[in-house]
């Protein structure tokens, strides 16, 4: 018998349009599209061990069984997860992502930690955070 411990399987983005959304990862972001559900209500994208989700904010499980989604309704708000992508080159991802429809919010820059970061926000206005690889000792 085998150990019960869970593996984080997936992370949900609830969105307006889920192929829209799907498409602007791949374009923006360079991720490789999993699934696109016939339905046009759950998308995947190839994101290594844990699978980057995408559902309608509005639908039966989130407005009748676990509750309203809000999404960010000024530049001023954001929902409480960011989405982080590594590269290899985080100034060209950046260059792309903002070229393909990312809002620009703070291009990249060596943070105290030695990881170059930067910041943009998708077309549901969630922030993705794009930096270098980390390299642990």
């Amino acid at each position: 018998m085998g150990s019960n411990e869970p593996t984080f399987a997936y992370t949900v983005i609830y969105v307006k349009d889920v192929a829209k959304s799907v498409a602007f990862y791949a374009q923006a972001f360079g991720c490789k599209v999993r699934r696109l559900d016939d339905s046009r209500r759950w998308g995947e994208l190839e994101s290594g061990q844990t699978t980057i989700a995408f559902t309608p904010t509005h639908q039966h499980e989130t407005e009748d069984i676990t509750g309203t989604v809000h999404l960010p309704e000024s530049k001023k708000e954001r929902p409480p997860l960011e989405i982080c992508l590594d590269y290899e080159d985080v100034d060209a991802a950046y260059q792309r992502a903002v070229e393909k429809g990312a809002t620009a919010i703070s291009a990249p820059e060596v943070k105290e930690w030695g990881q170059k970061v930067g910041y943009v926000r998708d077309i549901d206005g969630i922030v993705v955070r794009m930096g270098s690889h980390v390299k642990y000792h």
